[in-house]
């Protein structure tokens, strides 16, 4: 049969033969009649007719792939219908280069960037800010990288293949864009798709508590006066969340000082989990909050997604218009309204199984976005110069 074509298939195989540990066509042939079979590189193709929908054949047979340690997808290759099986590693395939190297640079980018935080010219006194920065870059790499093992943790649990983080040097505030890890697989179900999603946020924000009751017991940074009264100084002001606020409260000690004295900072490092987790939190497409909502709620989720730009755009225009705060410290909500906008229209992670969760589940989830919401600041951000 082919595409389109309502004929019926004869009820005998032609050349199946298959290398070993790839699914046999017998234990499909209720969903896909197969004729011949060919190896191609890594890839084992399966040619010959769905009995079925093409959805509803890659959903009844993906277990049986799965088993297999096979990822599977069905295309349509010279008019002919072919399954396409891709042998899947859960494990690392030698020396991750790539994610190392990035790692290393993101240290050295991190470095760099919070030997400034402590007021040491990285260029003038390279030696001394490498030497007193590393507890700012170990809190900043340290909450990145605990939540990305999250994710990634939780994705060997599930037997989703996943990379190891990539993280992302860049000089900016912090010194970094954060990390991310790629998936490589289909999600089993909406129970993945949650422990995948949510894993991340739970294991960051434990490392951002860690981070910043620690950040709070060291000492300050002094501003000294010549610095603090030149015409150039810019001024960097961090939005702190409730979350940090009740840890200062919790431990006793000051989360922002008067006059030229800065939080150390370690607390920043605090600061960066924090923001990160509430980013991840917003509820669309493929970040950590639109897998969990999609887990929650299910195909209803693409209203949520709808409605997250609006909320955005709508937050920027009340800060800036009747909170009178600067525009540019509000652009970062325009922008991530602009970025949900995009990330909405590539949709979700789909679970082959889209059966409801259970209640222990649904329970973690408004956890876990009431700890998200502990985490908003809405000025994250405010510069000023004198």
């Amino acid at each position: 049969m082919q595409p389109g074509d309502p004929s019926t298939p004869e009820s005998t195989h032609g050349e199946t033969s298959v290398p070993d540990g790839a699914p046999d066509p017998t234990s499909f042939d209720d969903h896909f009649f197969t004729y011949e079979t060919r190896v191609d590189d890594e890839e084992v193709r399966y040619y010959g007719e769905p009995l079925g929908t093409p959805e509803a054949v890659v959903r009844d047979i993906w277990e049986v792939f799965h088993a297999h340690d096979h990822e599977v997808e069905l295309t349509v290759e010279a008019g002919r219908y072919v399954l396409v099986a891709t042998e899947q590693s859960l494990g690392i395939d030698g020396i991750p280069w790539t994610n190392v190297l990035l790692f290393l640079t993101t240290v050295f980018t991190t470095l760099f960037v919070g030997s400034q935080w402590y007021l040491i010219d990285p260029v003038a006194n390279p030696v001394e800010a490498m030497t007193t920065a590393w507890p700012f870059s170990a809190a900043v790499m340290g909450v990145l990288l605990t939540h990305e093992l999250g994710h990634y943790v939780a994705s060997r649990y599930h037997g989703v293949n996943a990379t190891l983080p990539y993280f992302i040097p860049f000089p900016s505030l912090i010194g970094t864009m954060g990390a991310v890890i790629r998936m490589k697989g289909r999600m089993p179900d909406r129970k993945a798709l949650f422990d995948i999603g949510a894993s991340g946020p739970l294991a960051g924000l434990a490392a951002t508590i860690v981070v910043t009751a620690i950040g709070l017991y060291l000492p300050p940074i002094a501003v000294p006066e010549a610095v603090a009264t030149a015409e150039s100084t810019v001024t960097i002001s961090l939005g702190f969340p409730p979350l940090m606020h009740a840890l200062s409260w919790l431990t006793g000690q000051p989360l922002q000082y008067g006059g030229s004295v800065n939080v150390n900072p370690v607390v920043i490092g605090g600061w960066v989990g924090a923001f990160v987790t509430i980013l991840n939190l917003i509820p669309v497409g493929q970040l950590d909050g639109g897998h969990i909502t999609r887990a929650v709620f299910g195909e209803n989720q693409a209203t949520i997604g709808a409605v997250v730009p609006v909320g955005l755009f709508g937050l920027a225009g009340y800060l800036h218009y009747l909170r009178d705060i600067a525009f540019q410290a509000v652009a970062i909500w325009i922008f991530w309204g602009i970025l949900t906008m995009v990330v909405a229209r590539a949709g979700t992670a789909e679970p082959v199984r889209d059966e409801p969760l259970d209640r222990r589940r649904l329970a973690i989830a408004a956890l876990t976005f009431v700890l998200g919401a502990a985490c908003f600041m809405p000025v994250p951000v405010l510069v000023s110069s004198t």
